[in-house]
Parts: structure tokens; C-alpha cells; sequence
């Protein structure tokens, strides 16, 4: 699918199912989630639930109609001292990688943070995630930690990269 036309906008309910349909199409790839098997829009639910547009926003992008890609904002660590901490995930589908969707997502999410509160983002990427870590290293992120062999996906042992960029406000 050619990225022409898209607008992004805070995601409804309606829009979970492909939410978690861009989401499962990650899973069986072992580079973006530590999930191992496929959610369910009923799992996804309360965290659904957990974003709203003033605080911790979860956008969809769409092209054409169709949902190509997703961004949230998650609380960091759950406590207020961390509350200008938040996390990021990016999501897009398969037709849509490598387009720029990403970038497109991330300049978006700088932009939100003033107005959001936010004067830093973190990310929380598999050491062997090379497209993820390219892209956040290029829009200015640095590794903050990093936690050796963590992860064990299929009998392999996985590292995780946590990233952070501290944001104009």
C-alpha cells in the first residue's frame, strides 16, 4: 500500500479491532513484541481504557479509510513524580513499513508534547529490533539502559534497549 493521503486522530473504540490486528502482525516476526501468542480485543480493552486525548493520547493514522499504523502514550512508572515521563509504542502494518509512517508519528508526538506535559519520552526496543532503534536513533533518541538477555523468545535470549529523548517544551 502506497502511503499517499492520511490524517491521525485519537482512536475510538471501534478502532481496537485493527489496533490489535497491527499488533498481532508483529508477533509471530519475535523483532517487535514480547508477546508470544496473539491478544485479543478483549484483553486490550482496559488498556484501550487507560488513554485519552489530554493526557496519555493513542492515535491511529489512516490512509484510504483504513488503519495503517498506531501510536501510544503510556505512563512511564505509574508514579506522579514520573508523570512528564511517558512511554511510546508505534505500530504499523505490514503494507505500510518502511514508508516513513514512523517518523511521521514520532514529529507528531513531539509536537503534542508540550500540551501534554511531557519533557521526555522513552522507548523499550529489543536489542535485535535494528529498523525500530534506526528510526528512534535518527529522530534524536539515546540509549538510557540496557538489559541483557531479559527476554526469552523461542528458547533465545533477547536484550532490551531502553531509549529516552528529552523533548523541547
Amino acid at each position: 500500500m502506497k502511503l499517499d493521503n492520511y490524517t491521525i486522530e485519537d482512536a475510538k473504540p471501534e478502532d481496537l479491532p485493527a489496533i490489535v490486528a497491527i499488533y498481532n502482525s508483529t508477533v509471530a516476526g519475535r523483532q517487535v513484541t514480547a508477546d508470544l501468542e496473539p491478544i485479543t480485543v478483549e484483553s486490550r480493552k482496559q488498556w484501550f481504557g487507560e488513554h485519552n486525548s489530554h493526557h496519555r493520547p493513542l492515535w491511529v493514522m489512516r490512509s484510504k479509510g483504513e488503519i495503517v499504523a498506531w501510536l501510544s502514550f503510556q505512563s512511564f512508572y505509574g508514579r506522579a513524580a514520573y508523570n512528564a515521563t511517558a512511554e511510546i509504542s508505534i505500530y504499523v502494518s505490514e503494507a505500510c513499513r518502511g514508508q516513513g509512517v514512523g517518523g511521521i508519528l514520532l514529529e507528531k508526538a513531539f509536537a503534542a508534547c508540550p500540551r501534554l506535559g511531557l519533557k521526555r519520552l522513552v522507548g523499550f526496543i529489543f536489542g535485535h529490533n535494528d529498523p525500530s532503534l534506526k528510526l528512534l536513533r535518527k529522530y534524536g533518541f539515546e540509549e538510557w539502559g540496557f538489559l541483557p538477555g531479559v527476554a526469552e523468545l523461542d528458547g533465545i535470549e533477547r536484550d532490551l534497549v531502553i531509549v529516552g529523548k528529552k523533548v523541547e517544551v
